[in-house]
Formats: structure tokens, sequence, C-alpha cells
């Protein structure tokens, strides 16, 4: 089955009708090529309106609206870097051809009562709303989007009725009467729940940071439930899609923080040398309390095995002014400690192989090998993804300080602090 879309892009600033003014042939221009570059063959588009495009996959069902988020945030970066987030809002539809060809001819009045959630009078279809902030789907047929009109005439009925009182037939009659308004108007919000139909919320949780030699938690690390299922993307812009919203999600949690300790959010090391992207992420982070910067701690993860120090420090310097502690996430065992100047990171975090138990076992023991480089240089060391007693006890015997993973705690709502302790899923307990 093939899946077809129209992509629909409002911005701010356009009036209401855009006609061919420069910044909507900026808006164009900007998705044409990302769309060139990232919606690659056998994938089809083309442009067929002003700010709109109809898409076309053979390999699909649906499109994946996290991808297109990536286009509203390389958008926002592109035309409109440093000022606040929500200046681009991109509308998809799905649908058979003939209604996603209507859908490319629809006002920008029409969009507007989209958005709303008032639905519009054309073909049905899978409408969603997509911003750099959020994903969320909206009905596209009117009636989905009533707000139970017919509950409206019940009490008219009701104040008609009240003269006919005198007759001694007239509550007999009247009683039946008002009753079935009643059943009508409670069907209608039974059509709604496609409304609160978007990505199933929470997206992302807290993994519990544990502290071994303390047998204590001492904080905790945001990351995406969809990676319990599925692996992660490796396309920069998928990256920085997950990265914003964990950069989000974090911000809410912190004013139930608590007594939760260090916070850890996650940066692609990739996308903290690229510009656009640093603009993307500077814009979360502008929101940030400083008041929080001594318990903050920034993740950079996919760090190669030999990173050049000079991107190291100028990644450094980006996140310094907002984190306390700056965390070098690996995969490679055999990272060369005695190469890496102790002030570029705080500490180093390996995530352990999806593989056999004895080598991951075997992997905690080479990356603790370094231990002496490590402290030597002031890095504290840590491990991520620890599945068991097991490698618990691999990690706690080599006197490696911190660990997290399904081993040591689900993943949780909220950071530790944030929970009653009698709550919290805690496997090491």
């Amino acid at each position: 089955m093939t899946a077809i879309a129209c992509l629909r892009i409002l911005v701010a600033g356009i009036p209401p009708e855009p006609g061919r003014n420069i910044l909507a042939s900026q808006v164009e221009a900007a998705a044409d090529l990302y769309l060139k570059h990232r919606w690659k063959a056998p994938r089809r588009y083309g442009a067929v309106a002003p700010l709109a495009f109809v898409l076309a996959d053979n390999r699909a069902e649906r499109l994946d609206p996290v991808e297109m988020q990536a286009l509203a945030v390389e958008l926002e970066a592109t035309l409109f870097p440093g000022k606040a987030a929500g200046q681009v809002c991109l509308m998809t539809f799905e649908g058979d051809e003939s209604a996603v060809l209507q859908f490319a001819s629809l006002s920008q009045a029409q969009l507007a009562g989209l958005i709303a959630g008032r639905g519009y009078d054309g073909p049905p279809g899978h409408v969603q709303v997509i911003t750099a902030d959020e994903i969320r789907a909206v009905p596209s047929a009117p009636v989905e989007a009533a707000p139970a009109a017919p509950a409206a005439p019940a009490p008219v009925v009701a104040k008609d009725a009240a003269p006919v009182q005198a007759a001694p037939v007239a509550p007999a009659k009247t009683a039946p009467v008002q009753a079935a308004p009643a059943k009508t108007a409670a069907k209608p919000p039974a059509a709604a729940p496609p409304v609160v139909k978007p990505p199933p919320p929470p997206a992302t949780g807290w993994w519990g940071l544990y502290h071994p030699p303390s047998e204590s938690f001492v904080g905790a690390a945001i990351g995406l439930r969809a990676d319990l299922e599925t692996a992660r993307p490796t396309d920069d812009a998928a990256l920085l899609t997950r990265d914003l919203n964990c950069l989000n999600d974090a911000q809410a949690a912190f004013a139930k923080a608590g007594d939760a300790g260090m916070l850890f959010v996650p940066f692609s090391f990739w996308n903290l040398t690229n510009p656009a992207s640093q603009e993307a992420y500077k814009r979360r982070l502008s929101r940030y309390p400083m008041a929080l910067h001594g318990r903050l701690g920034a993740t950079i993860y996919d760090t190669p095995r030999e990173p050049s120090l000079g991107l190291l420090s100028q990644i450094r310097a980006f996140l310094q002014p907002t984190f306390a502690f700056i965390d070098l996430n690996i995969t490679e065992p055999n990272f060369p400690v005695a190469t890496l100047p102790g002030e570029l990171a705080t500490s180093i975090t390996l995530s352990l192989p999806d593989d056999e138990p004895r080598l991951r076992i075997e992997a905690i023991a080479r990356f603790a090998s370094s231990q002496g480089a490590c402290r030597a240089k002031g890095v504290r060391q840590g491990v991520a993804g620890v599945r068991d007693a097991k490698e618990l006890e691999a990690c706690r015997a080599a006197g490696l300080r911190y660990v997290s993973g399904p081993g040591i705690t689900d993943m949780m709502a909220g950071p530790i602090g944030a929970a009653p302790a009698a709550q919290l899923p805690l496997k090491v307990a």
C-alpha cells in the first residue's frame, strides 16, 4: 500500500491568504531543499500549491510524523534563528489521492478551523498538526469536532413545556420528549476520542541513576520509551527531534524534581557540531532555569572512539553555561581515556552492547580497566543499560561509580525525587 499525504506549511508572519511574497518563497525553497535531501527515491514529492506539497511513499501505509517534525525544526532554525519556538506549523493530511489534492487547496481559514479541531467540509482523512514542540491528531470531519450541539435545545423544550403543565397529559408527554434529546446529546462526545489520539503520553521517561558505593540513587536521566521496543534511529534530523522532545519534557519535570539530585538530558554528538541544530538546541536551553545549573547534566551520545579535541572543546563551551556535568556516552569499552583532557568532560558512560550476557560482562571489565586513568583526570565512570543483578554486581566489583538501566529501575514517569519512595519500581531495593 502507498501512503499519500499533503503537507501544508503555516508560518507566523505570512498573511492569512499568502501570496508569492518573499517569506513564502523562502519557506518553500527551504522545505523543497529539505525534502530533496530527506525524501529520497523511491519516495516521491511535488509542490502542488503555495506552501503545499504532496508526498508519496510506496513502502509505508502511513507517514512518520516525527520525520515531518524534523522539517518543522529545520525550518524554524533556518528562517527564524534566535526566535521563540512556534513560528512554523505543519499540517499533514492522509487519504485517497483526490482528497489529498482537495486538502492542498484549502484556505488558511479552513486550515485554522482544522487546527482548532472543528474539522472541514471535505473528504475524510487522517490529519495531524505538527510543530517543533508537539504532534497531535485533529478530526477531519465536522461531526467529529462538533461540541455536543444537540444538548442546547433541551432547556428550551423544558421552558416551553412549563405553561402547558395545567393539562394533565402535558407532563407525561414532555417527559419522554426531554429524555430523547438527552440521549442523542450524549452521542457526539463518543466520537471525540480521535482528538486525543496523538502519540500516547508520555513519550519520555526517566532512568534512575544508582551509586553502588553508597547504595543510593543520586539522579536520573531522561530517555524515550520508544527505545524500549525499537532501535534508535541514526538520521541526524530524527535524533534532533528526539533530543528536543527530551529537553522539553525534562524542563516540565524540573518543578517537581524535588530532591532528585542530578538530572541528565541527551544530545547527539554530531548535531552539536551542526550550526542549525545548535540553534534549535539553544532555543530550548534558553528556557532552562539558571538556578538548576548545579544539578543539570548533558549526556553526549554517539561520541566517536577518537573524537576531535577541537570539537569537544566547542561542545563543552556551548553546553557549559547551562550544565554543570558533561557526560560522554560511548559504546567502545576501550575508549582512549589517556588522550582526553580531563577538563572536557566530568564523566564517561559506557552503553552496554546489545549482545549475549558474557560479552556484556567482558565489556564492563574492559571499560573498568581504564579506571586509574579516569581517576587521574578527575573523570567519573558509569555504565548505562544494565539489565540484571549479575551486571550490577560486575559494575560494583569493578568499582564503577554510576549505573542505570532496566536492571536498576523501570522507566519512570519522573525523576526519582519526584515520586514517593514506596511507589518507586526499584529493582535493586
